[in-house]
């Protein structure tokens, strides 16, 4: 199910941070980042065979191919998912 955003994202592009009211959001302070924790995904590798054309072209599109292929894969997951 796909939920449509009802922010007017357009109007909020042209505001300035100044004009932007973030009365209702809490500070951030050091107590909050003491107790913060990084969560890493855990990575497994694998080996799986792609067409040399479709592993060419997310190589040629930087460094972080590997990440960009398993972004696709994670939203075809959840996409199917329930």
């Amino acid at each position: 199910m796909t939920q449509t955003s009802k922010t007017d994202w357009e109007r909020l592009a042209k505001m300035s941070d100044e004009e932007i009211d973030t009365s209702d959001i809490p500070e951030l302070d050091a107590e909050f980042f003491r107790r913060a924790e990084l969560r890493v995904p855990v990575k497994q590798a694998v080996t799986i065979r792609l067409d040399a054309d479709v592993l060419e072209w997310f190589k040629g599109q930087g460094t972080g191919y590997q990440t960009r292929i398993n972004q696709l894969l994670r939203q075809y997951m959840q996409a199917h998912q329930g």
